[in-house]
């Protein structure tokens, strides 16, 4: 079984920059791609960006494009999510999500590949 637990959700201003933090334990982390997705109020949860199990490939939703950056450290179990710019819009429950990829090196945008999720971390901007 894998465990994720985001963290470092908060309120910020428009144009601010946030950090947020998905430790993973249960399993091998370097096995897993990994994902960021979000949901906002009233709306279906949507893909952000995702990242390979080395951390070789990255894809991001084109609204967030430029703004945010993922990144994994495989010794410290951990995928992040740096957010600059931070607009209104992306005020939503951020998840993080896990899917197993032992010895493939790949992306996935489809929120139906990925087996495992975190509770979500909660991320406003004020405009």
């Amino acid at each position: 079984q894998v465990q994720l637990v985001e963290s470092g959700g908060g309120l910020v201003q428009a144009g601010d920059s946030l950090r947020l933090s998905c430790a993973v334990s249960g399993r091998t982390f370097s096995n897993y791609a990994m994902g960021w997705f979000r949901q906002a109020p009233g709306q279906e949860r949507e893909f952000v960006g995702t990242i390979s199990r080395s951390g070789g490939l990255t894809y991001y939703a084109d609204s967030v494009k430029g703004r945010f950056t993922i990144s994994r450290d495989n010794a410290k179990n951990t995928v992040y999510l740096q957010m600059n710019s931070l607009k209104a819009e992306d005020t939503a429950v951020y998840f993080c999500a896990a899917k197993a990829a032992p010895g493939i090196e790949g992306y996935h945008l489809n929120s139906q590949f990925y087996g495992y999720w975190g509770q979500g971390t909660q991320v406003t901007v004020s405009s």
